[in-house]
């Protein structure tokens, strides 16, 4: 049925379609009783069985739920940054059965991002290709709309209270900020986003900002994250809560000396884990004409072309740590297979984006099927 409807979607503008069809499913979850029409239908297999009524109140649970980073996720499947930017759908995602959902990239001071059309679909290889440009409203207004959410579910903000749904914060800098002081905007949306996220991910691998890669060499990435570790043990002394866990996103086209690097320092200042892998710059092997790829331009690609580098990646960090830094495994995740092979190269949890495009509303099921079994 999904494929119905996405062959007729697939026919207009992907970032225009992308919003339309949200709010359609956020106007679907307008009201309790189809909301948990869409919970029951798209939630974990195991508890297909369980009443209507039930849908609201466990979404996956039993032997899906883990524990990393001292935060419990109900299902290990999780919905990547950059979907949910400004955190304007987190009760539709909800109700798809997300264990956790990572809003963002956030920055300082509100930004339109880079020209329309910046996003591009490639269905000859399942893949997208996106040059957004850290486009979000900024980071007041961001906080203002999680602190509403969490206490109209029932979770003050500023304690340690936990949602079914976690939640964490993708940061990053505006484009107008000179590499030099990335830090001090990393450092303000830390501490806007203290309060309302569960976990944060530092964002210095996006190629669609301009030098922002640059931040992930050693000495540029040291100076960020020991600033934001001291913010971090400094604001939950006064709360009198633990920190909360940060964590790094890494590119895939880092190289392995380079990977050596990022998980030296990982270990040394104590992050809580790393997401492996955001979009690639490699255009290599694509079934998508030269010509085509050629008129899209740059920007970072998504999807099935990225699996195979993901899972290297993962793989790899997991044997060089002996499993102590827990990964966030992404790219090309389509398939409960493709999270099972996510998982057993070291994975701790998965993240869906563009296999969310391709395969629709009930891929958090089918993935959570496979890895239960």
């Amino acid at each position: 049925m999904y494929k119905f409807f996405r062959n007729i979607l697939f026919l207009f503008p992907t970032e225009d379609v992308h919003y339309f069809s949200m709010n359609m499913l956020r106007a679907l979850c307008r009201w309790r009783w189809s909301r948990q029409l869409v919970t029951w239908a798209c939630r974990p297999d195991e508890a297909a069985s369980y009443k209507l009524q039930a849908a609201s109140e466990d979404r996956g649970g039993g032997s899906l739920q883990k524990e990393v980073f001292g935060l419990t996720f109900r299902n290990p499947v999780g919905l990547g940054a950059g979907f949910d930017k400004n955190a304007l759908y987190l009760r539709e995602l909800d109700a798809l059965g997300f264990g956790f959902v990572e809003i963002g990239t956030v920055t300082p001071l509100p930004q339109d991002g880079n020209e329309k059309p910046r996003l591009f679909r490639l269905p000859q290889d399942q893949a997208l290709i996106n040059r957004m440009g850290f486009n979000n409203e900024g980071v007041q207004v961001i906080a203002q709309r999680l602190k509403q959410w969490r206490e109209k579910n029932g979770a003050r903000s500023g304690g340690n209270q936990r949602l079914p749904l976690i939640v964490g914060g993708n940061i990053g800098k505006n484009k107008a900020t000179p590499n030099e002081e990335a830090w001090k905007d990393y450092i303000i949306c830390f501490r806007e986003l203290f309060d309302h996220v569960d976990y944060f991910v530092v964002n210095v691998s996006s190629p669609n900002t301009p030098g922002l890669r640059a931040l992930q060499e050693k000495d540029a990435l040291h100076n960020i994250l020991t600033r934001l570790q001291a913010l971090n043990q400094e604001m939950a002394a006064v709360r009198h809560i633990p920190p909360r866990p940060l964590l790094l996103k890494i590119a895939p086209d880092l190289t392995w000396q380079q990977i050596d690097d990022v998980v030296d320092l990982a270990m040394e200042i104590r992050l809580d884990g790393l997401v492996a892998a955001n979009t690639t710059i490699s255009r290599d092997g694509l079934i998508t004409s030269p010509a085509r790829l050629e008129t899209i331009g740059a920007g970072g690609l998504s999807g099935a072309p990225l699996k195979e580098r993901s899972t290297e990646i993962v793989r790899y960090i997991h044997k060089k740590t002996g499993g102590t830094l827990p990964i966030i495994a992404s790219g090309g995740i389509f398939t409960g297979e493709d999270g099972l092979e996510k998982t057993a190269a070291g994975g701790s949890l998965v993240q869906v984006w563009t296999g969310f495009i391709y395969e629709g509303p009930f891929i958090v099921g089918r993935i959570c099927a496979k890895l239960q079994r």
